[in-house]
C-alpha cells in the first residue's frame, strides 16, 4: 500500500496536479456557488503555477540545486563494484523489437564505460518491476542484456531483481555486497537521483563513491539561458519540457521528505 500511495499522492503536488485541481474548483465555483472571486483567484493560481514551473530559469535552477550536490571526480577512483540502480529501461514488449532505455539509460552508457576503463571487476544491477505493471522480466535482467550489448561479459554482472524502489536497491544491494565481501563501491545512478541514494546507502553502511550521470543541466546550458535579450526572454516562456523538468525535480525533494520522514536517510 505505501508503494502505491507513494506513486498516487505526489500526482496532486506537481505543478500540473495542483493546476488542474485548482482549476476545477474555480469552476464549480462558477458553475455552482456563483463565487466569481474566488473562482478567479482558483484560476489566476493556476495559471501561475504552471508559468512559473514551466518556464526554463525556473526549472533548470530547481534541478540544478540537486544534479550539482555530487559532480563527477576527475579521476573516478577505482572500486570493488560498480552498483547501478534501476528505472531506466521498457522491457521489450510489442512493438518494441528489444529493450529500450529511457532518458536514465545514462546509467548504463557510463556504467559500461568505467568498468571498460578498469574501475570495478563487477557491475551490480538493481532493478525488479512492480506488480500492478504486469508480469515482465525483471528490470535487472533487461539492464544486463543491454550491458553484454555493449561488451560486458556475463561473468561480471552480479542481478539483484526484487527491489522496488531505492530503499529496497540499497537493501538488497547490501545483501549481495555482504555474501560476496566487497567493502566500496561506485554508485552509479542520476545526477537528480543521486544526494538521496547516496544518502540511503551511507546509513545502511555502505562506502559509497558518487559517479553520477544523466545531468539535465550542464554549466554552458545554465549560462545560455542569460546568453542574448532573446534567450533571457524565451527562458520566461512556459514549454512542456520545462515543465517536466521541473516536475521532476520535485518529485525527487518529495521523495527525499518522505524517505525522511520514514527514517530511511
Amino acid at each position: 500500500m505505501f508503494l502505491f500511495l507513494s506513486k498516487l499522492l505526489p500526482l496532486f503536488l506537481y505543478p500540473l496536479g495542483i493546476a488542474c485541481v485548482l482549476l476545477v474548483v474555480g469552476l464549480v465555483l462558477l458553475l455552482w456557488g456563483k463565487k466569481t472571486r474566488g473562482a478567479a483567484i482558483a484560476i489566476a493560481l493556476a495559471l501561475i503555477i504552471l508559468l512559473v514551473g514551466g518556464n526554463s530559469w525556473a526549472a533548470r535552477s530547481f534541478a540544478r540545486s540537486l544534479e550539482w550536490q555530487n559532480l563527477p571526480l576527475n579521476p573516478v577512483p577505482t572500486a570493488e563494484a560498480i552498483v547501478v540502480l534501476g528505472g531506466v529501461t521498457r522491457t521489450s514488449t510489442p512493438p518494441r523489437p528489444t529493450v529500450e532505455v529511457t532518458e536514465g539509460g545514462d546509467r548504463l552508457l557510463y556504467a559500461a564505460y568505467l568498468y571498460q576503463q578498469n574501475k570495478a571487476p563487477v557491475i551490480i544491477l538493481s532493478g525488479g518491476r512492480i506488480e500492478w505493471y504486469g508480469n515482465d522480466s525483471a528490470e535487472a535482467t533487461d539492464m544486463s542484456a543491454l550491458l553484454k550489448n555493449m561488451g560486458v561479459p556475463e561473468s561480471a554482472i552480479v542481478k539483484e531483481p526484487k527491489s522496488r524502489n531505492t530503499y529496497e536497491n540499497a537493501v538488497n544491494v547490501r545483501q549481495i555486497l555482504t555474501q560476496q565481501g566487497i567493502r566500496q563501491i561506485l554508485l552509479v545512478t542520476s545526477a537528480m537521483h543521486m544526494p538521496r541514494s547516496l544518502s540511503i546507502f551511507k546509513r545502511l553502511g555502505i562506502t559509497a563513491i558518487p559517479a553520477p550521470t544523466d545531468f539535465q543541466v550542464s554549466t554552458q546550458e545554465f549560462q545560455e539561458l542569460a546568453s542574448s535579450p532573446e534567450a533571457k526572454l524565451l527562458s520566461l516562456l512556459p514549454d512542456a519540457s520545462s515543465l517536466f523538468l521541473f516536475t521532476q525535480t520535485l518529485k525527487e525533494y518529495i521523495g527525499i521528505v518522505i524517505y525522511w520522514l520514514r527514517g530511511w536517510l
